[in-house]
């Protein structure tokens, strides 16, 4: 376990009755009963120490990858976008990043660095501490695939560094020791004696921005890809490019990004989602699971 230092009285901000809309790529949401940005690991360490046992725990970064419903959260949400945002480089051949960095910003920094093996994560729109969580990918890459070890926080200020080892990791899923939360992970990388990173990452965004609805509020990818296949391909020969449950609409330039069209609500987009789930089952026999989390209340 890692020491961490002693402080008296958390120094992070404390937001009640916080509109979880200001913090979700969607733009939706209703309000967090409570939500906490750390000044940094060893604030939040004490923030989770003195929080009750049966107090509900969120974890949110960039907000992507996420529904809040409009009835809110009930408990805290701890915010480690713009918070937890350390970034260095460990040895040769590591990275650390804190959670809260943006997967973007690790690729960006790892090729000024000269490594490269972690330009795919410049596809991914979310943090680091949600790529671990979900081993989000993006161009054929996948996040768990460069991770060397990860450190965890759990609910009394325990942090600890845990190998991939102590890890299932599959498609979209990561299961580990229960009761931690990821903080920071070490990324191994190779040496880019081509110095290609940044063409690469540039070529990467400019395909993103040309086959993905970076424009408008959206999540990234809404469902899992079925073996063999495609959810995109999928719904598009469903025919439900275009779709709309009030201001949420399949995208028209990506069938498995749905965007907020119109001051969607998240009962819009969660009608939307069953509705695309339902239609696809009907017509090809396939269930289509979500890999967006739905969290909150419904109202």
């Amino acid at each position: 376990m890692m020491a961490l230092q002693s402080t008296t009285t958390p120094r992070g901000r404390l937001l009640k009755s916080e509109p979880m809309s200001r913090h979700t790529s969607w733009r939706v949401g209703g309000p967090a009963d409570s939500l906490y940005i750390p000044a940094d690991l060893d604030d939040l360490a004490m923030f989770l120490k003195r929080l009750p046992a049966n107090e509900p725990v969120h974890w949110v970064g960039l907000g992507s990858n996420l529904l809040v419903r409009d009835g809110g959260l009930r408990g805290t949400v701890i915010l480690t976008s713009g918070a937890l945002n350390g970034l260095s480089p460990l040895s040769e051949s590591l990275v650390r990043a804190e959670a809260g960095v943006p997967s973007a910003k690790v690729a960006r920094f790892s090729t000024d660095l000269g490594f490269t093996g972690a330009e795919f994560l410049a596809g991914i729109p979310g943090t680091v501490g949600g790529a671990l969580a979900m081993n989000a990918g993006a161009f054929g890459g996948e996040t768990w695939n460069i991770v060397h070890a990860v450190e965890t926080l759990d609910r009394a200020g325990e942090r600890r560094v845990r190998l991939p080892a102590n890890y299932r990791i599959g498609y979209r899923s990561v299961r580990g020791p229960v009761g931690e939360w990821f903080v920071a992970a070490h990324f191994h990388l190779l040496r880019d004696e081509q110095r290609q990173g940044k063409t690469l990452i540039k070529s990467l965004l400019s395909r993103r921005g040309t086959t993905q609805p970076t424009q408008l509020p959206n999540a990234g990818s809404v469902f899992k890809n079925p073996p063999n296949d495609h959810a995109a391909r999928l719904i598009e020969a469903a025919g439900l490019k275009g779709t709309r449950e009030g201001g949420a609409c399949v995208s028209m330039l990506h069938a498995n990004f749905i965007v907020n069209q119109s001051d969607a609500t998240a009962a819009d987009i969660e009608r939307l989602i069953a509705r695309v789930q339902t239609e696809v089952k009907n017509r090809f026999n396939v269930q289509l699971e979500i890999e967006v989390r739905i969290v909150g209340v419904a109202v």
